[in-house]
C-alpha cells in the first residue's frame, strides 16, 4: 500500500494486476486500484476534481483530469472516509501513477492534496519497483 497526507487528508492506494482483464500477447496490461481517502483534519472538505500521471515503462506519460471520483464528490467531515476503486491500463508491463485531488474546505477554500506515486508491476517473485 501507498500512502500521503496533506492537511491532515489522507489517502492510501493499494494497485493490483488484472491478469484475467489483461492480454500480453497484444500488449494490454490492466490494473485495478483502491483508494481510501480519510479526513483526519477538523474541518470538513469536499473532493471536487482529480488529476493523474500515468507514466508506462517506457516513460509515456498520460495526464488525466476531470471532476470527483467515480461520478462522486465526497463530502468528509472530520473523522469520515470514502473508498473508491477504479482501474487503468498501460501497453508495458509496468509503470506507475500519481497525483492530485482538488478539495474545497467548508469555508470555500480550495486546495490540492497529494495522491501518493504507486507503481504497476506484474506480479513476480523478482519484482522490481519502478
Amino acid at each position: 500500500m501507498y500512502t500521503a497526507t496533506t492537511r491532515a487528508i489522507q489517502v492510501t492506494v493499494r494497485p493490483q494486476y488484472l491478469p484475467e482483464d489483461s492480454d500480453p500477447a497484444k500488449s494490454q496490461f490492466v490494473w485495478a486500484y483502491f483508494v481510501r481517502i480519510q479526513n483526519a483534519g477538523d474541518v470538513a472538505v469536499q473532493l471536487r476534481s482529480r488529476y493523474w500521471k500515468i507514466t508506462d515503462a517506457l516513460g509515456r506519460v498520460q495526464e488525466v483530469r476531470g471532476p470527483g471520483v467515480v461520478g462522486k464528490t465526497p463530502l468528509l467531515r472530520p473523522g469520515e472516509m470514502f473508498e473508491y476503486n477504479s482501474g487503468t491500463s498501460l501497453s508495458t508491463p509496468s509503470g506507475f501513477m500519481g497525483g492530485a485531488y482538488q478539495m474545497v474546505s467548508e469555508s470555500g477554500e480550495n486546495f490540492d492534496i497529494e495522491i501518493p506515486t504507486f507503481s504497476l508491476d506484474l506480479p513476480s517473485p523478482d519484482r522490481k519497483l519502478n
